[in-house]
Order: C-alpha cells, then sequence, then structure tokens
C-alpha cells in the first residue's frame, strides 16, 4: 500500500477538532498516540453489541468474546513473531508488564546480593520496579550509561555483568532522547554470560519492526494506547520455557486450576498470569490497531517517519534558539527541546493557547534530566499522521514564544 497521508488523518477523527480555535496540532505521541476509526469502531460494537465476560460462559456472547480475545492474542504474536500465542500475556501496559515480571521473575530467580542491569535513559516504569525488587531482596541495581549525544554505551555491559547478574532491562526507544538502542547487540553480549534481556518496546513497536525470534530477547512490553490502540492494555511476552518457570504475580479466578482450601494448582501458561476478568475490549481493540498498523506497512511508516525527523531537527537547528537533548545519529521521530531564555512550562502552555499539543516536564524519565543537568523538556514526539506542514508551524510558534515569553 502506498503512503496516502490525507486518507491517515482522515482515519483519526480527533486532528479534525479545533483548540483555542486553533487546528489542533498533536505532537504527543510519545504519551499516547491517537485512535483511528477502526479501532474506535470495534470498541464501540463490543460494548453495544457483543459485551460478555471470557473463558467463562458456554453461550453466544462469550463464546464470541472469547473467541476474539484469543485472536487477539495470536494477532500479538503474529505482530511480533513469538513463536506461540502463548508467550503473549495480556496485562495493563508496559508498566503492568515490568511489575509483573519484577516480581515473577524476582521471586524465583533473584536473591541477596543478585544484580539487575538497566540503563541510565530509562523511564520510570523500568527502574522503579527493579528498584523495588532489588529493596525486597537485597540485590543491587546497576546501570549502563549514556554520552551527552545520548548514544548508549554498550561497551560497558560486558564489565557490568558479573557471576551474580540475574537479568538485563532495556529500553528500546528512549522516550526522551529519541535514541534507538542496539538491542541486538545488547542481547548478544548478555547471552553470551547466558543472562537473559527484557526489552521495553513501548516507544518501538508503532515505529519500526520487531521480531522477537530474530532479535532473541527472553521478555519484551509494549502498551497499546502508544500503538493506536485502546489504553488499559499492554503484553508481556516471554519465552515459554521462562514463563512455565515463572510463580503468578496475582492470584484469582481464571488463572487456577483446581482450588481447594488447603491448596491451589495454577492454570497453564498463558492463562495462568491472567488473574480475573482481563480487559478483553482492550486486547480486541490493541488487535485491530496493530491491523491497522500492517495495512499501511512498518516500513512505510519508519520511512515517512523519518523524513520528518530529519525535517523538523533541521528546522528546530534553523531557529537559531534551540538546545536538542538527544542526537544519535540512530533516532525515531522524537525531538526533545528547550528554547533559549523560556522555561519549559511557559512554552508548554503558550504552544496550548496556538494549538499545539507537546508534552513538557521531565517525561518521566528524571534520571535522563540529570545527566544534562536540567529541569525538564519540551518534547514534540512525531506519529505517522503529523506533517512538515506542522513541523513549520511548529518553528513559527518557538518565535513567536520566545519573543513573548523571554
Amino acid at each position: 500500500m502506498s503512503f496516502d497521508i490525507d486518507k491517515i488523518r482522515n482515519d483519526f477523527p480527533v486532528l479534525g477538532e479545533k483548540v483555542y480555535n486553533k487546528q489542533l496540532i498533536y505532537f504527543d505521541n510519545g504519551a499516547t498516540t491517537q485512535k483511528p476509526s477502526p479501532v474506535i469502531e470495534i470498541i464501540n460494537k463490543y460494548h453495544s453489541k457483543l459485551n460478555s465476560s471470557i473463558h467463562r460462559g458456554v453461550h453466544f456472547l462469550s463464546d464470541q468474546a472469547t473467541n476474539d480475545y484469543e485472536d487477539a492474542r495470536k494477532k500479538v504474536a503474529e505482530f511480533i513473531n513469538a513463536e506461540k500465542s502463548s508467550e503473549i500475556i495480556f496485562t495493563s501496559g508496559s508498566t503492568g508488564s515490568i511489575n509483573m515480571l519484577a516480581f515473577s521473575f524476582g521471586e524465583k530467580f533473584v536473591s541477596e546480593g543478585d544484580e539487575i542491569i538497566i540503563t541510565e535513559m530509562e523511564h520510570h516504569a523500568n527502574i522503579v520496579p527493579w528498584q523495588m525488587l532489588c529493596e525486597r531482596k537485597k540485590a543491587k541495581l546497576k546501570i549502563i550509561p549514556f554520552n551527552d549525544e545520548g548514544i548508549l554505551q554498550t561497551e560497558s555491559l560486558s564489565t557490568l555483568i558479573t557471576e551474580k547478574t540475574k537479568l538485563v532491562s532495556v529500553i528500546h526507544i528512549s522516550n526522551t532522547l529519541g535514541t534507538i538502542n542496539p538491542i541486538k547487540n545488547i542481547i548478544e553480549i548478555a547471552h553470551r554470560q547466558s543472562i537473559p534481556v527484557m526489552i521495553d518496546a513501548a516507544q518501538s513497536i508503532q515505529h519500526l519492526s520487531v521480531d522477537v525470534q530474530e532479535l532473541d530477547c527472553d521478555f519484551l512490553v509494549f502498551s497499546g494506547h502508544k500503538a493506536y490502540g485502546p489504553t488499559g492494555i499492554g503484553i508481556l511476552y516471554g519465552k515459554e520455557k521462562w514463563l512455565e518457570n515463572l510463580p503468578p504475580y496475582q492470584g484469582g479466578g481464571d488463572m487456577v486450576d483446581i482450588v481447594t482450601f488447603e491448596n491451589t494448582t495454577y492454570n497453564e501458561v498463558p492463562f495462568k498470569f491472567e488473574a480475573g476478568t482481563t480487559n478483553y475490549i482492550g486486547a480486541i481493540g490493541m488487535a485491530e490497531a496493530l491491523r491497522y498498523i500492517e495495512s499501511i506497512g512498518l516500513e512505510n511508516i519508519g520511512k515517512y517517519e523519518t523524513e520528518l525527523m530529519h525535517y523538523a531537527t533541521k528546522k528546530l537547528k534553523e531557529t537559531g534558539i534551540v538546545t536538542i537533548y538527544g542526537n544519535a545519529p540512530e533516532k525515531a521521530s522524537i525531538l526533545s527541546f528547550l528554547i533559549d531564555g523560556v522555561h519549559m512550562a511557559d512554552a508548554g502552555m503558550m504552544f496550548d493557547k496556538l494549538g499545539i499539543a507537546v508534552r513538557v516536564g521531565t517525561h518521566c524519565a528524571q534520571t535522563v534530566m540529570q545527566h544534562f543537568n536540567i529541569d525538564g523538556t519540551v518534547r514534540a514526539s512525531m506519529s505517522m499522521y503529523n506533517t512538515k506542514e506542522e513541523i513549520d508551524y511548529l518553528c513559527q510558534t518557538i518565535h513567536q514564544v520566545k519573543a513573548m515569553l523571554s
């Protein structure tokens, strides 16, 4: 399929809205993406015509919902090329997935004095759960640093790994710097020492192809809402050999086999990790979002977004009044910047009044801001429905903001 920007934009109803009598320009895709009509329609259809709890009933609605839920699992497995659909666990999102893994993996495999390795550019969701694990187990958290260009210093990984290292957990694309990390290389280094690796793909799954078998990662997480799907849904992928050996994170309905007051046995993978009534409509909506991405083509999306990112970088630099944080040669369409002499929060409010939605603050990555000794940045994160004209308008307003606030 050819990349038709006008058709794509027409698929997203919110892009036709106005804020403060200005045409909405949405540059906050790193926080959450907008939803295309097919996703909105399938969610509305389920709430209005097909809603019923899965895996429990024998009636038509429950059977239909169960089938569609399990088809959604198959779609996710296909999208990331998992060997089996049972290697896909539905969660509340990337944060829920990492917390689940940190608890289950930690309970089984981490003891006092053991080590977990993460990077300096992680989102809080890939820092705090491991800190909590380390505190609980009296283990140690070790950090792979990045340089001032935003490039991860992967050569340090070999020296960080010891006989006490139990897991390496790495973000694929930085949500603040836009850096695309060399995760295949990281996985290879860790696997030479038989160390499993988790990949946080929350910022990559919607931008570029992710093949878990080709990467050979042991675990991978992402959220539906950052990939044009609904909120409150995400996945934890795990190799079958790991999932079979991990204890469940939560107890409740559907994750059990036999329950007595003396003992409980657990359901098979993946149901062992899906306690209670899951967000089955969210899973179905997320699968529809992945089908939408496929209809356009990740290669087409990646090529277009890379072009946008290079164009935006060039235009921002041409203003002469902007500092960009994150200048790695391999980047996704994320630009974090500050306007000279203007506080980020003031700039964000002015952009809003001019119709532009950007993100300001630390972006749940305070350690990145500490690296640069700044309080935060303005972040413009672009998606396949953004345009060069919108970037031109952003740069025009940067000059307005500077004139009004400096």
